[in-house]
């Protein structure tokens, strides 16, 4: 072992190899029996593709640059494509980025995309998520969300039914609207198996999904429409974060040695037979205090994890009903794992494998489950579990060591004690490296990490990001301060007109204690975050006395602007549950926002922002800045063109995270070889 400083250690992990590393496959599914997802382009613009896994195993990328399969609806997205097999080859619709249309495809047919949906002239134009291919009815279901005016709040969402033949590509006319419910927020429909059913959730400003949403029962008439729509479960104070249909108990269920109905039979349709299928409906609700799965509105596992979370993307799945009566379930306490859940016993069987974080992305067909998976010492990856045997593996998106994993953190898992003894949850990554040590006498400088939302959590995964810091002897901890996710209803309601409040108490608490404790060195402590962690970061400079530098990345900074007009529908009215209403505690937000407190600040910051980011906009951080004129606190601020809200581009999250060690090297005294100087201005 050599003996060299805190951040002066050699590592092979650079910022181009963790830029090339980051996202992840996402939206798996499948097309006949091929699993396919999207996947990130990092080194293409940002862009995401769209992979097959051919039956043979071997993987292709579908779509060539510039096609970027995603969805713009509520800025975040969601599920942005769909397939079958028709005449024996495969057809898919996409939503493509850069113009928000849908499109069809047929990968065999040596024919490019062809556009199903018109362009709009007004405002943020058409868009659309969660398509479902009915090829008996050469429809496309889906969400439509259609800007009316030139405001972010002037929009609607409705579930719309869009013909295959292309009719609609210049007549907006030839677009059905489902049925009319005009409730601010849908997801998309979910069809029972004899498609005479449909379900979705539901919800109105100002609650945010995790807050309040109905599940929307309607009957599908015989010309494709949606009626009789009535609210089933759910309300203000009970958070439903996805629904779905399963088959009523016996049905296509195994009996006793393996018995039961055949295959063949599973297969057949209750059209075929003309019986009904007896469909329940399964949703998870917080209702108990934990997001649970519930049939036909009884609980089937009561426990105190959670069986979903903050539906931030239409269509994300964190169960999947099999159709041998089974459920696939993700599932944890701070952690998300691959479960088979039987609905009748509530018994829970964990898929076998070294993946501890599950997105809730599941994918079923027959007894086959495909989900996205990694773990501490592996990136996302697909996974498929079969059923039958238990057995999961690796079918696409294989994580590759890139370098000597030796040079991967090793995290640990804390709970630490904040104001009024309240825990906090939190990874801890220590430097570490396989052939270099610091001298004994010397602590590690730390960054402690507030994650995004503020409605979500970190999860407890391989980031070369992080490793890029700890393989040079700088320190992470990620917070999962109150408000996080994972913990149940009463950790998220932490933050209920707290924010700014809970969020940088628990920061603080655990970068203290990590020095109090001997972990990390009391003068050498950073804090850095995104979105609402750059919310985060922003008001522990301007607040709390406790780092000697910061990170501040694409944040909120300006409470009123940000609920006057200057982020997207959504998010609009998220600050009267974070905050309170602007109109009963316009003084609360003044005194929250960083913007008008940026005279506190006094140690050194980076400030990180995309200029087409419609969510957090660049004028916030114009503002902030200006506020800092003539103050000689050192700092420096990177914008950079064609990024919205987090970076996409390689190039962009090289340049950010090389600044970002620029800064810490110059703030904690670090010779980090090889590193571009940020330069600060005063």
């Amino acid at each position: 072992m050599r003996v060299l400083p805190y951040g002066s250690w050699p590592s092979p992990i650079d910022a181009a190899l963790a830029a090339t590393h980051d996202g992840r496959p996402e939206y798996v599914g499948f097309v006949g029996d091929e699993v396919w997802w999207t996947a990130p382009r990092p080194a293409e613009q940002g862009r995401r593709t769209l992979v097959r896994r051919r039956t043979d195993g071997t993987e292709e990328s579908v779509l060539p640059a510039p096609w970027n399969v995603r969805s713009r609806v509520v800025e975040y997205g969601g599920q942005p494509w769909a397939g079958a097999v028709r005449d024996g080859r495969p057809l898919v619709v996409f939503v493509h980025f850069a113009d928000q249309r849908l499109y069809v495809y047929e990968p065999e047919s040596g024919e490019a995309p062809r556009p199903l949906t018109p362009l709009s002239p007004v405002g943020g134009g058409l868009r659309w998520v969660e398509p479902q291919l009915l090829l008996g009815r050469s429809e496309v279901w889906c969400v439509l969300e259609e800007f009316t005016g030139e405001k972010p709040t002037d929009v609607r969402r409705v579930p719309a039914a869009v013909p295959l033949d292309g009719s609609a590509a210049e007549d907006r006319t030839a677009v059905r609207e489902l049925g009319d419910d005009r409730r601010r927020f849908v997801t998309g429909a979910r069809l029972s198996s004899d498609g005479r059913r449909a379900a979705w959730l539901a919800w109105d400003h100002p609650l945010m999904p995790w807050e309040g949403t109905e599940v929307v029962v309607a009957d599908v008439t015989s010309d494709g429409n949606l009626s009789g729509a009535r609210v089933v479960a759910g309300g203000p104070g009970e958070s439903i974060a996805q629904v779905d249909w399963m088959r009523s108990a016996g049905y296509g269920r195994p009996g006793p040695g393996g018995g039961g109905r055949s295959p063949a039979d599973d297969r057949r349709s209750p059209r075929d037979t003309g019986q009904p299928a007896g469909d329940c409906l399964l949703y998870t609700s917080d209702r108990s205090g934990w997001w649970n799965l519930y049939r036909d509105h009884q609980p089937v596992c009561p426990r105190e994890e959670e069986f979903g979370g903050a539906l931030w993307k239409l269509g994300q799945r964190w169960f999947a009903p099999l159709d041998n009566g089974l459920v696939a379930v993700v599932h944890g306490r701070g952690a998300a794992v691959l479960g088979v859940l039987d609905p009748e016993t509530g018994g829970l069987v964990d898929a076998a494998g070294p993946w501890t974080e599950f997105a809730p992305a599941l994918a079923v067909r027959g007894d086959r489950v495909v989900a996205v998976a990694a773990s501490p010492r592996s990136a996302y990856e697909v996974v498929e579990l079969d059923v039958r045997t238990g057995r999961a593996r690796v079918v696409g998106a294989a994580h590759d060591d890139a370098v000597d994993p030796a040079y991967y953190p090793e995290p640990q898992i804390r709970t630490f004690a904040g104001p009024d003894g309240r825990d906090i949850h939190a990874h801890v990554y220590p430097p570490h490296h396989p052939g270099h040590v610091a001298p004994g006498h010397e602590l590690p400088p730390y960054v402690v990490w507030a994650h995004g939302g503020p409605t979500d959590r970190a999860p407890l995964v391989l980031d070369l990001e992080i490793a890029y810091f700890t393989s040079r002897g700088i320190g992470v901890a990620e917070v999962d301060y109150g408000g996080s996710t994972g913990y149940g209803r009463e950790y998220r309601e932490r933050l209920r007109e707290q924010w700014g409040v809970v969020d940088v108490e628990d920061c603080a608490a655990v970068a203290l204690a990590l020095a109090d404790e001997g972990t990390a060195d009391r003068r050498r402590l950073a804090v850095r975050g995104g979105s609402a962690g750059g919310w985060t970061a922003a008001s522990s400079l301007t607040s709390a006395d406790v780092y000697a530098c910061g990170t501040i990345r694409y944040p909120v900074l300006d409470l009123v602007g940000w609920a006057t007009g200057e982020t997207h529908d959504f998010e609009s009215r998220y600050p009267d549950s974070l905050v309170g209403r602007l109109d009963e505690v316009p003084a609360r937000y003044a005194e929250r926002s960083p913007i008008e407190h940026a005279d506190r600040i006094t140690v050194p910051f980076l400030l990180l922002q995309g200029l087409d980011d419609v969510i957090c906009p660049p004028v916030q951080c114009e503002r902030f800045l200006a506020r800092l004129a003539g103050r000689p606190v050192p700092r420096a601020y990177l914008a950079f063109e064609g990024e919205g809200h987090g970076f996409r581009q390689a190039a962009t999250m090289v340049r950010a995270i090389e600044a970002e060690l620029s800064l810490y090297a110059q703030v904690f005294g670090l010779r980090p070889p090889g590193i571009p100087r940020l330069e600060l201005m005063q």
